[in-house]
């Protein structure tokens, strides 16, 4: 009987053992699914944070590792950095930057089982490789709705007697002349249009998506120019910065700049890369294809704005905010391009601006759904923004 006691007291423990050894096979050998992402900059750039801060809460949530790489140029850095990341055992690699995307093509060609994502970019469709896509958002819709704030900013200061409706003037400091940033500012100003009848807008090039002192340098020519207000398509602060020092009010981009610029921040639309990010590590993880190209809107929480500076902006802006969402008021809104003139920017290799009062089209946004038409009066369609622009600023709460 002891000797059975004994044989028994040893199988119980070798199962015992075994079971241990199962359990810490399957807690420790399935591997943490990894996923790269280069930036062009870092943190200091409004457009690489918003982008840092989007890939941080999206692995957060869904627990998977985040390896990055800040400050990686349009260059062959970029083939290196995503070669490098896809070496480490990332499952995918995005890139940030409109530049990034032949050196993101050609690492996708050498790694056919990473699947490489590109933000901006515009070649998915016509390359053909199953493990490359790109990714945008309709933040047209937040420019148009950034312009409706202007708008009725420059109206404030008219009734206030600061200047006459014939001065209403805008600037707009743009990186680079792309359909991007065309179409960007083109939807701004039909926003500005739609309040604020007298606008017109002066745009200036930088000739860099990131340069703090070219981008200040920008702002200050506009608002020595006459500009009333400021906004733009660039990436540091220093066009808010220009503003704050001069007391111009400003629409910045990409995220809030009212801590450093309390007294004259207005507001500002922004992509939501959080809807994307979770997007393309659900379809690796769950084994799905990813679009080849993607854009989503404000109902799919692609696009926002911050919250409203009711310090600067003018009284009835906060009804801004109460935007209809695709569960209660989807709708197709179309806006009208207004029968007045448009201003057309010329682009020099000074990037300096030629701007004359033309009658012109609006530039036809890079992969936006819209409809061309060489009629004055064209039509520009933009999905799912507001059932319409009256509701917005209606007396009912």
């Amino acid at each position: 009987m002891k000797k059975f006691t004994r044989i028994l007291a040893i199988v119980l423990a070798l199962a015992t053992i075994f079971s241990f050894a199962a359990c810490s096979s399957k807690d420790g050998g399935e591997k943490k699914m990894k996923v790269g992402f280069i930036f062009l900059h870092d943190e200091n750039s409004t457009y690489d944070k918003n982008f840092i801060t989007a890939a941080e809460e999206a692995c957060k949530e869904l627990g998977v590792e985040m390896v990055k790489k800040t400050g990686i140029g349009e260059t062959q850095a970029c083939y290196d950095a995503a070669a490098d990341l896809a070496d480490q055992g990332c499952s995918i690699v995005f890139a940030d930057s409109f530049g990034h995307e032949s050196f993101m093509i050609q690492a996708a060609e050498k790694y056919p089982d990473v699947q490489f994502c590109h933000a901006t970019g515009t070649q998915a469709h016509t390359k053909g490789l199953k493990n490359f896509h790109n990714a945008f958002a309709s933040i047209y819709e937040g420019r148009y709705l950034a312009g409706i704030a202007a708008g009725m900013k420059l109206n404030a200061m008219i009734k206030e007697g600061k200047f006459e409706a014939k001065d209403a003037k805008i600037g707009y400091v743009g990186a680079f002349p792309y359909a991007e940033v065309k179409s960007g500012y083109t939807s701004f100003f039909l926003g500005v249009r739609s309040v604020c009848k007298e606008a017109t807008m002066e745009v200036q090039f930088t000739g860099s998506w990131y340069d703090e002192a070219k981008e200040k340098e920008a702002a200050t020519l506009l608002i020595g120019r006459g500009c009333k207000l400021i906004s733009q398509h660039a990436d540091s602060m220093g066009a808010p910065t220009a503003c704050e020092n001069a007391g111009i009010p400003n629409v910045s981009y990409n995220g809030s700049t009212l801590d450093a610029c309390p007294n004259t921040f207005i507001v500002s639309s922004r992509i939501n890369w959080v809807p994307y990010m979770k997007y393309m590590i659900e379809c690796v993880r769950d084994g799905k294809e990813i679009d080849t190209d993607w854009c989503k809107g404000i109902n799919e929480g692609a696009v926002e704005l911050t919250a409203i500076n009711d310090k600067v902006a003018a009284p009835a802006l906060p009804r801004l905010s109460r935007l209809p969402t695709s569960s209660s008021r989807p709708a197709l809104f179309m806006f009208l391009t207004p029968p007045l003139s448009l201003l057309a920017a010329r682009f020099s290799p000074a990037t300096s601006l030629t701007s004359t009062p033309t009658r012109t089209t609006p530039p036809t946004p890079r992969l936006f759904p819209t409809v061309t038409s060489t009629s004055l009066r064209s039509v520009l369609l933009l999905t799912s923004i507001l059932t319409s622009t009256a509701s917005l600023f209606s007396t009912n709460n």
